[in-house]
């Protein structure tokens, strides 16, 4: 099934995305195009990287799958005022359609992810990843029914691996003494929205958008009310603001990984895990 991250990638097991790159400021080589129009399909997700939104738009129109719209999507935000997850939009085949809901996949405002107006991380919940697999398995085993028993059984046991991760990670965050997290950028919606946790962005949903004076206030004054331990950073944005903010606020700081590109070393499981292991201690789960 291909990397279950799964943005970027064509059915001959291309990646466009190489391990440790910032994936928002991909641009593509000539040659990388020339993959996509040949490609039978590309996997990729609307909004992640506008580089292969184009190529798709304009080379494979016909072949594209996005993820996003086959699942229950939420608004590019992922939190509202307060930090608490935002209710999830029907932008996907469950709300009555491939891109039922148009006008959420429509540019609004600027930077990279806000290019659309929902939160394209959906990967972070691996039950949505999971409703992708089965639906990419289909639209392989319609377009090459001759193998279609191959990718249905790859799907699913993909689709388990993924009800697997998605009962750890319910069970591990089910008794915890804290349920806010904050974030170097507000990617991780979808997993608030899954695990009941409230996620508070230093910056917003564009890794590389600046947070105001007056953002920075707002999160300290969040992270002290709710007694915040851990300020959660990422490995492909700088640490400096939220290293700033962890002295301000008396915290640590811990690396939680929103999986925007392939990780250096094991896989999008072993990632989710790892980042289990670090909600785990800074929100003091039993």
């Amino acid at each position: 099934m291909g990397d279950r991250a799964g943005w970027g990638w064509r059915c001959d097991g291309g990646d466009a995305t190489k391990p440790g790159v910032e994936p928002h400021d991909l641009e593509l080589s000539p040659r990388q195009v020339a993959e996509v129009e040949s490609a039978a399909l590309t996997v990729y997700i609307k909004g992640v990287q506008p580089a292969v939104d184009q190529a798709v738009q304009q080379n494979a129109a016909d072949r594209g799958f996005d993820a996003a719209s086959v699942v229950q999507t939420i608004p590019a935000t992922g939190v509202d005022e307060h930090g608490h997850g935002e209710e999830e939009h029907g932008h996907g085949e469950e709300a009555g359609g491939e891109h039922a809901d148009e006008a959420g996949h429509e540019a609004e405002g600027e930077g990279h992810e806000e290019a659309v107006s929902y939160d394209p991380h959906i990967w972070l919940d691996p039950s949505r990843l999971a409703t992708v697999a089965t639906k990419l398995g289909e639209r392989l085993a319609a377009a090459d029914p001759a193998h279609a028993q191959g990718y249905r059984q790859r799907a699913a046991a993909t689709a388990t691996e993924l009800g697997t991760l998605d009962a750890e990670l319910k069970k591990g965050l089910s008794s915890c003494s804290g349920h806010a997290i904050v974030t170097s950028h507000t990617a991780f919606g979808y997993l608030a929205n899954r695990y009941g946790l409230e996620q508070v962005g230093i910056s917003g949903i564009d890794p590389d958008s600046e947070p105001s004076p007056a953002r920075l206030a707002e999160v300290a004054k969040v992270a002290k009310q709710e007694k915040v331990t851990t300020i959660f950073t990422e490995a492909l944005v700088s640490p400096k603001v939220a290293e700033v903010l962890a002295q301000e606020v008396g915290a640590k700081t811990a690396v939680l990984d929103p999986i925007e590109s392939k990780p250096a070393s094991g896989d999008y499981l072993s990632a989710m895990r790892q980042n289990l292991t670090e909600l785990r201690t800074a929100l003091g789960c039993s």
